[in-house]
This record gives structure tokens, sequence and C-alpha cells, in this order.
């Protein structure tokens, strides 16, 4: 049996049960309960807050987990990144009332700057030689200017409204943060091989991601043409039909360029053109 720790709540909780249920691991989500077993696979879910979860999977309380990488940067635990989930996408900045006049990263020196991650704020002033006055904070990180407490902050930024709404504006990214799924260095050959299960799962699961399946018929006399401008997985798959003029083709197309491709497509004298959303494909 192995066990993974996940956040209890928020948008990173969300998307780590979404991926689970993707890859067929059933999970109850429900908050009442600390550690709940997955119905149809060996693992054992631990409900903990973020940032305890480098430290439960560095101990062996946990053997894996899901976390921000923002929380894995501040909190520095021995522990092994075994995959990034490329999820819960966001960034750590600086920023500043929008009124000021920044004039580059030296505006910090001898400013105090309100923070939930003076670790990695540290780290990144000493490397910059910028001798700033750190305030450490917990939550609401963003008001701390308009009620005097700092010049400036450093925190996640994801769309930035919360700046916004603060009179605040982003002026230095420090780094970009996503999910990760991290795991403590001395897992037995038993909960190796069930991780490298779960890792083929979401592999499949993520491959699929913005991704169709597109079916459709073609005229032989423009076949090569139009395989030219499939951009598929690797040689489309051509398949005879009746008409002796005509074949069908299956192929899979990026979602980015799906309308482009699609108008070449159907210039090139291809019909009935189906598309299917793909749920997992195994590369």
């Amino acid at each position: 049996m192995l066990r993974i720790a996940v956040q209890s709540k928020g948008r990173l909780f969300e998307d780590t049960m979404n991926l689970l249920s993707e890859a067929d691991i059933k999970v109850s989500s429900s908050k009442r309960t600390l550690l709940v077993q997955s119905s149809s696979f060996p693992l054992e879910v631990l409900y903990l807050r973020d940032d305890d979860i480098p430290q439960s999977v560095a101990s062996g309380v946990a053997d894996i987990g899901v976390v921000g990488e923002n929380e894995y940067l501040e909190r520095g635990e021995n522990v092994q990144i075994l995959a990034r989930l490329g999820f819960s996408k966001c960034r750590l900045s600086l920023a500043i009332p929008k009124e000021i006049n920044y004039t580059g990263l030296q505006w910090f020196n001898g400013k105090r700057i309100a923070t939930s991650y003076p670790n990695i704020l540290r780290k990144f002033l000493k490397a910059n030689n910028i001798n700033a006055d750190i305030h450490e904070i917990t939550g609401s990180v963003e008001i701390s200017p308009g009620i005097g407490l700092a010049d400036g902050i450093f925190d996640i930024v994801s769309s930035g409204s919360t700046l916004v709404s603060n009179n605040l504006r982003e002026v230095e990214i420090v780094t970009k943060s996503e999910a990760l799924l991290v795991g403590n260095w001395n897992l037995d050959d038993e909960k190796h091989n069930i991780l490298n299960e779960m890792l083929f799962r979401f592999e499949a699961v993520r491959s699929a991601d913005g991704k169709k399946y597109v079916m459709m018929n073609a005229p032989k006399n423009r076949l090569k043409e139009i395989i030219d401008v499939l951009p598929g997985m690797k040689s489309p798959t051509i398949i005879p039909l009746a008409d002796d003029e005509w074949c069908s083709i299956h192929t899979v197309l990026d979602e980015k360029r799906f309308w482009e491709i699609i108008g070449k497509l159907k210039e090139l004298g291809a019909q009935g053109i189906l598309v299917t959303p793909i749920e997992k494909m195994i590369l």
C-alpha cells in the first residue's frame, strides 16, 4: 500500500483529486476523514495542510505527496521530485503600490517586504545583493502596503486580480510554480512498483490533455497533401473504403492548432470530419 499526502482543500486539492479520478483511482474526498483508502488501487490518501506535506513525506509519514513548488522550495525538506504535474500553475512575485515609480530591483534596498515565503525571498535578495527588511506574515499579505506595514510584498500570483483589487502591481517574477509529485527517498520495491503504475496512468491522462481524435474521408488523389498538413503522433492511419477513389484517415490533433488544420483539410477535399475527445493516451 502506498500513502500519498494531498492538500485538504483549495485549488491544488481539486486538481489533484481530478487527476486521481481520471487515472481511475477512486478516492473519497470527505473533509471529515484524515486518511482514506482507494477502492480501486493500492493507495491511501492522507489529507494535510499544504505546508505540512513536504515534512510528512521527508519523515516517512507519507510515501509521496502532491505539493506546490512554492511550498517545496520554501520548506527545503529532503524529498525527491518524482514528476511535474502541470497544473495549479502560478508564480511568486514582488509587487508594490501601483502609483510608485519603480526603477528596478535596487528599489527594494532598505524597503520592508511582507511575505509568507521568507526563505525563498531571502535567497533571492541575497543573490541580487538587495538589503531589505523581511516581514513574515501568514495570510492576507496583499493588504500590508495599504495599512503601512510594508513597502511591498512577495506572494503568489495567479491571475493578478488580487493585486489589482489591493492597488498593487507586479514588478518582478522571482520563480514560477506548479504542482509537484514528491517522494520519500526510501521506498521499498513494492511501493516503487505501485508508484510506477500510478505514474504510468498519470502520463496517459496528461498525454491526452488538449488532444482530439479526428476521423475523415478523403479523396485518394489528395492523400499526400492531406498527410503533409497532419501533425499527428506518428503516421496517420489510412483505411480503404468501398469507393476505390476514397479512403478514411484517422489521426490525433493538438487542440491549439485544431481549427487551423481542419480548415486546410476541408480545402483539400476532406469530408465527413468526425472529432472526439481523448480520455487517455498511451504513448
